[in-house]
């Protein structure tokens, strides 16, 4: 066990690199007796350890280090974003491909919540990403019942102080009024992404949200991914796009290799209704077809859903 102080990392650290938590967690398991280093458990995470240090969690050695990949999920309404729930709720977790590896999410979408969530095998880089500090915006589609008064949406950009609590800057504007008039589409942009922050300033705004769909974190775009659909980012765009974590933490990963998890290949889990044909985030315009849809895919993007096939089963026969 090191005991030089400036020497190897942090055992928290380590665990959150081997793709097992995140960092903050892993304190957790610590202060819990679940970790050990050479044979003993340990009691604080303010331990440091290098290569040669043997660590046990849970009486399991760590996995080997991978390199940092990211993963885009496209959550759908109903799922919590947790490993395990209390309440024997499905979690995002249990809903993944089994082929993904151990990952955590990067922040959380609440159990009402849709769309972009980011994932990873680094715990690490999961924290990277969730900081503040880093000003990554987070763009959001809402759905709001009632009638929306503009200038009080205008002054969100001063921020605003709700039961105690400071939020700051929001961009909100509206997309569109439905024919009713009792219901409008918001676009709406955070940069901190407080827990259920645009559901309490709307309510403070007089204002119901009834759908909350985020289409981007930072510069990945949820884009025409269906529900429950998976996407890796390819580890060249990950490399630019992340720069300051790669620096920061010493890594520089293999930019040749292609993403190994597409869109496209993924089996989906049937959701629930609701799917067919609606539209949730914008299209973006110009994406290539063909052979240019798998160039684009190697490089980060996402090809085009494929063409269904006539369906061939016999009339009148229902879909159970």
């Amino acid at each position: 066990m090191s005991t030089e102080k400036h020497k190897g990392e942090r055992i928290a650290k380590r665990i959150a690199r081997a793709g097992l938590c995140s960092r903050r967690d892993a304190e957790g398991w610590v202060s819990q007796g679940r970790v050990r280093v050479n044979g003993v458990v340990i009691e604080s995470a303010a331990l440091n350890v290098v290569d040669s240090d043997v660590v046990l969690v849970d009486g399991k050695a760590l996995p080997d280090k991978e390199p940092p990949r990211l993963f885009l999920y496209h959550k759908p309404v109903g799922l919590v974003t947790s490993h395990k729930d209390e309440r024997g709720r499905e979690t995002v977790f249990s809903a993944l491909p089994p082929d993904l590896p151990r990952v955590v999410s990067v922040g959380r979408l609440d159990l009402n919540t849709e769309g972009l969530l980011l994932l990873t095998n680094d715990g690490e880089l999961a924290r990277f990403l969730e900081l503040p500090a880093h000003a990554w915006k987070r763009r959001y589609r809402v759905r709001v019942h009632g009638k929306v008064d503009e200038k009080r949406l205008e002054s969100l950009k001063k921020g605003i102080k709700i039961d105690g609590v400071v939020y700051q800057s929001i961009e909100a504007k509206i997309d569109e009024v439905e024919k009713s008039g009792a219901n409008s589409w918001l676009s709406v942009v955070l940069k901190e992404g407080k827990n259920r922050e645009i559901r309490r300033v709307m309510e403070a705004l007089g204002l119901q949200v009834t759908r909350l769909i985020r289409t981007d974190y930072g510069p990945f775009t949820l884009g025409r991914m269906e529900r429950g659909a998976v996407a890796e980012v390819a580890p060249k765009v990950l490399q630019d796009q992340v720069a300051g974590y790669f620096k920061q933490a010493g890594i520089t990963l293999d930019t040749t290799r292609m993403a190994g998890v597409r869109v496209d290949e993924i089996p989906r889990k049937k959701q629930g209704s609701g799917n067919s044909g609606e539209k949730i985030a914008k299209k973006p315009a110009g994406r290539p077809a063909g052979k240019a849809a798998q160039k684009y895919a190697e490089q980060g993007g996402r090809p085009r859903p494929h063409k269904k096939k006539p369906d061939s089963r016999k009339p009148g026969r229902r879909e159970r």
